[in-house]
């Protein structure tokens, strides 16, 4: 490693255990004073792991930090802020019922006491010199996800932090909201600032970033100046082999209606209204992706099209490809969807709680899925072991055997049994959402070749997602939902991510061009 005069924090050989799994081992890396430097590596590559402990979360095995040419020994959070050193987590950690001010000063002893005046002036001067838009009085419960992070970020800049840590700070943003924030980072850097992004989106990081540092499975693969490098090398990096990054979308051929939701109404159980006169078509044979903000209503809506969301008005048909019958599914079960061939694989934060039992097996957990269909007391386990095999081969799930408990598997590889499993089932209408959360280069791309299979086999697919890069080049019509309302139809072939943006930031209903 060499010597670097500027260096704001400097890791020496960093290694961390958690049992037999290494989730660091011997890593060397340093980021300057006046730089943004990326950290990129596929799920499981011990990004965050490396970051919680520079901040305090985490204490290496082994290995050395060094702050500012000096050895720095981080025990606390509390420590790495003496250090100056602030980490951004993915999960905001503020109190809603509070405002902007109250969270920032919150916990933190100033000279001369508490004056939330005088805080709020040194708030706005930190907004000012950065290019914060934040009002310091606004209370969090009605902030937008940007706003809570532009308080999230003023929190550690309010104590003093010189090194700043981001863990995936643009997976909840609009492009708009992601151009803002890397404006601002850009100042941060030109006011000699250290700044650590860690992230999997290629393209960002090229945009953003000086230097780039990759981590594989846990060991530090090299640093690469931004300038002097391209997405096909990153990846190489990353994964370890070359990949191809086409996805390759063909035209819809033969196209007909096969889901068809008219005027659809829902209230949560609070009441509140939370899909308003959602109406559109999804055909066989073309991949209709669905964009909107977190919490816009894609998850009620595409529960509401598999029975398990009550409707208070509205009408969902189903077309059966082979006897050409029309259905009103809100007259039918949950079960009797499925068995229409009507599946939905929707990927949640907690991928364990929802889908899959984590103290089964591979085997055991496909058969979740289609022990119903047997007539038998004694339930055949060879078809599901089969299947078990076929979605390891196929969508190269790291795993001992099928026999694994599914609770150890990493996230990444439970989410491709998850949607693998639905997949397997032979759909008529295929709903995914957010099937490739959090999930490396490599695997994501077998995940979109794998829709574009669906489709060509003449499937309905509705994929909900939140790269619109991805939806883009991969969806033939983006449906945009702001606020439960649909505020746009666009051609994916011809749409830029600027317009969907806009749309996903509106409120009322949009032209739609079917």
């Amino acid at each position: 490693m060499e010597e670097q005069k500027n260096a704001a924090i400097e890791l020496r050989n960093i290694t961390k255990t958690f049992g037999k799994v290494v989730a660091n081992k011997n890593v060397s890396l340093c980021v300057n004073r006046g730089e943004i430097l990326s950290i990129l590596g596929e799920n499981g590559s011990g990004k965050t792991t490396l970051m919680n402990m520079i901040s305090g979360i985490y204490f290496p095995d082994e290995g050395q930090i060094f702050i500012d040419g000096k050895e720095a020994i981080i025990a606390s959070p509390k420590d790495a802020f003496d250090y100056k050193i602030g980490m951004i987590h993915q999960h905001f950690k503020l109190v809603d019922v509070f405002s902007a001010t109250e969270n920032i000063v919150l916990g933190f002893e100033e000279e001369g006491g508490y004056n939330i005046r005088r805080s709020a002036e040194r708030i706005l001067a930190i907004s000012e010199q950065y290019g914060f838009h934040l009002d310091p009085m606004k209370k969090v419960y009605e902030m937008s996800v940007s706003e809570k992070q532009m308080v999230e970020i003023i929190k550690v800049l309010y104590r003093g932090a010189d090194i700043l840590i981001l863990d995936e700070p643009t997976a909840v943003l609009t492009p708009q909201e992601t151009r803002n924030l890397f404006d601002i980072l850009r100042r941060m850097r030109e006011d000699g600032k250290a700044i650590v992004i860690i992230t999997h989106k290629l393209h960002e990081v090229l945009s953003l970033s000086d230097r780039v540092s990759v981590l594989r499975k846990g060991e530090y693969i090299g640093t690469v100046e931004t300038a002097k490098t391209n997405e096909a090398e990153l990846t190489e990096m990353m994964v370890g082999k070359k990949v191809s990054l086409n996805i390759e979308r063909s035209e819809p051929e033969n196209p007909k209606e096969r889901l068809v939701v008219r005027n659809v109404n829902c209230r949560d159980r609070n009441g509140v209204q939370i899909l308003k006169d959602v109406s559109f078509t999804a055909r066989s044979g073309e991949i209709l992706g669905i964009a909107g903000i977190a919490g816009s209503g894609q998850r009620e809506l595409l529960e509401a099209i598999a029975g398990l969301q009550a409707l208070q008005s509205g009408e969902i048909f189903y077309y059966d490809p082979e006897t050409g019958e029309e259905s009103n599914l809100r007259d039918k079960t949950p079960l009797q969807i499925r068995d229409m061939g009507v599946r939905l694989s929707f990927v949640p934060e907690d991928r364990l709680g929802m889908g899959l039992v984590g103290n089964m097996d591979i085997t055991d957990n496909m058969m979740l899925r289609s022990y119903r269909s047997g007539k038998s007391v004694f339930v055949k386990r060879k078809p599901p072991r089969d299947l078990a095999q076929h979605i390891i081969e196929q969508l190269d799930v790291v795993t001992p055997s099928v026999n694994t408990p599914v609770r150890r598997l990493s996230g990444g590889n439970v989410q491709k049994v998850l949607v693998g499993r639905e997949i397997a089932a032979s759909p008529t209408v295929l709903m995914a959402a957010y099937p490739v959360r959090g999930l490396d280069i490599n695997s994501s791309y077998l995940i979109y070749n794998l829709l574009n299979r669906q489709k060509k086999a003449g499937v309905a697919v509705i994929f909900v997602g939140e790269d619109l890069d991805v939806l883009l080049e991969l969806c033939d019509r983006i449906m945009v939902i702001g606020s439960g309302k649909i505020t746009g139809m666009v051609d994916g072939r011809t749409a830029t991510k600027e317009q969907i943006g806009l749309l996903m930031t509106k409120t009322d209903g949009g032209e739609t061009h079917e």
